[in-house]
């Protein structure tokens, strides 16, 4: 970069997805670059993530906050890439998750960068999406509370898909419960 030069923001991801297995837009901010979103926030943090431990380089995060997420959300058995792909007005862009996807990693960083109210309103948004992938997604999902909060809150916001995801889901997780305590005092029980 040459002083008084500006770096752009998909000029700059294109360069951490080459450098980082796995790299992807996802969770809250691939929503929203597909239109889905609750709340308009001035710099909200970009939802980044990948395959291994990485951190985000200074020069990239001091111009365009950033939180990077290497969580291993779904089991190795999900094809490599599945629910990625660069958003129609940029090709040859980054890969970005899918909806179905974003909307699995939204649901994991509830509790952790994630506001309940919050991913349930966007959640809300959600009138369509492909069930057959949510499925899939669902069936590779590791994480028990990704799983019944998905499930639960699209059955308690009579989301047109909710039955279907149900069927398709099935009883993965039997009597699973999963339970949080959030820094104000109040917990989250799913059952």
């Amino acid at each position: 970069m040459y002083p008084q030069d500006r770096l752009r923001p998909e000029d700059s991801l294109k360069f951490l997805a080459r450098a980082i297995e796995g790299f992807h837009v996802g969770g809250k901010t691939a929503l929203a670059w597909q239109g889905i979103r609750h709340n308009l926030a001035h710099r909200e943090p970009l939802s980044l993530w990948g395959d291994g431990k990485a951190i985000l380089p200074q020069w990239f995060t001091s111009r365009f906050p950033a939180r990077y997420t290497a969580r291993h959300l779904f089991s190795p058995q999900l094809p490599r890439g599945f629910g990625l792909q660069p958003l129609p007005e940029t090709p040859d862009g980054v890969p970005d998750s899918e909806p179905e996807r974003a909307l699995l990693e939204m649901l994991s960083e509830v509790g952790v960068h994630q506001g309940v109210e919050e991913a349930r309103n966007i959640m809300e948004g959600i009138r369509t999406i492909r069930t057959g992938r949510l499925a899939a997604l669902l069936n590779h999902c590791q994480r028990v509370k990704v799983h019944l909060l998905c499930i639960r809150w699209a059955e308690e916001l009579n989301l047109p898909w909710a039955a279907a995801i149900r069927a398709a889901a099935g009883n993965q997780h039997g009597q699973s419960h999963w339970s949080f305590r959030f820094k104000s005092g109040t917990t989250l029980n799913l059952n």
